[in-house]
C-alpha cells in the first residue's frame, strides 16, 4: 500500500455484473462475455502480486449472482460466467484539488503493466472465459450491466 499526502493508495478494481460485454479497439472487438463481470483494474504506485492476488481471489469468489430465490448466493466460479478485464488508471484520479482530476497515485505504466500481466495470468489460469481489451490502448467498452450490481473492491482492505 502507498501513501500520498496522507492517502493510502491501493490497487482497485470496480466490477460491474454484466449480460454481456465487450471492449473494442481502433474498430476491432478485441474481448468478449457473456454472463459475467466487466473488471476495471487500477494499478496504485507500490502495488504488488500480494495485492493482485488478493483482488484475483476475491472476484472470483464473491457471491453478487443470483440463486433461485434472486439472493446474492453465487461466486463468477459457481455460475462458470465470464471476466472481462480493462486496465484502468484513472480509478486512482484525486479530485481533491482543481478542476482536472491528478493520476499521481497511478503506478508508473511500466510496473502497473507488469502487474496487470501478472493479474492476467492468474484469471486466465481460472478455468474461466476470459477476455481483456490491451493495456494502455485507447478502448471502448460496451456492456449491460445486470442489476445494475457495481461493486469496488481495493487492496486494502486485506488482511494481511
Amino acid at each position: 500500500m502507498a501513501e500520498t499526502t496522507g492517502r493510502i493508495i491501493v490497487m482497485k478494481a470496480l466490477l460491474q455484473r454484466v449480460d454481456q460485454a465487450s471492449v473494442m479497439i481502433d474498430g476491432r472487438v478485441t474481448g468478449k462475455i457473456d454472463q459475467g463481470l466487466v473488471v476495471l483494474l487500477g494499478v496504485a504506485a507500490g502495488d504488488g502480486e500480494k495485492d493482485a492476488d488478493y483482488l484475483f481471489d476475491k472476484i472470483l469468489n464473491m457471491r453478487i449472482f443470483n440463486d433461485e430465490e434472486s439472493k446474492f448466493n453465487r461466486s463468477l466460479l459457481q455460475i462458470g460466467g465470464g471476466l472481462l478485464v480493462i486496465s484502468q488508471f484513472t480509478l486512482l484520479a484525486d479530485t481533491r484539488h482543481g478542476r482536472r482530476p491528478s493520476f499521481s497515485d497511478a503506478e508508473m505504466p511500466e510496473k502497473a503493466e507488469a502487474l496487470y500481466n501478472y493479474f492476467m495470468n492468474k484469471v486466465k489460469g481460472s478455468g474461466l472465459q476470459v477476455a481483456a481489451g490491451i493495456f494502455a490502448a485507447h478502448m471502448k467498452v460496451n456492456l449491460t450491466n445486470d442489476g445494475p450490481v457495481t461493486i469496488m473492491i481495493d487492496s486494502k482492505d486485506r488482511v494481511s
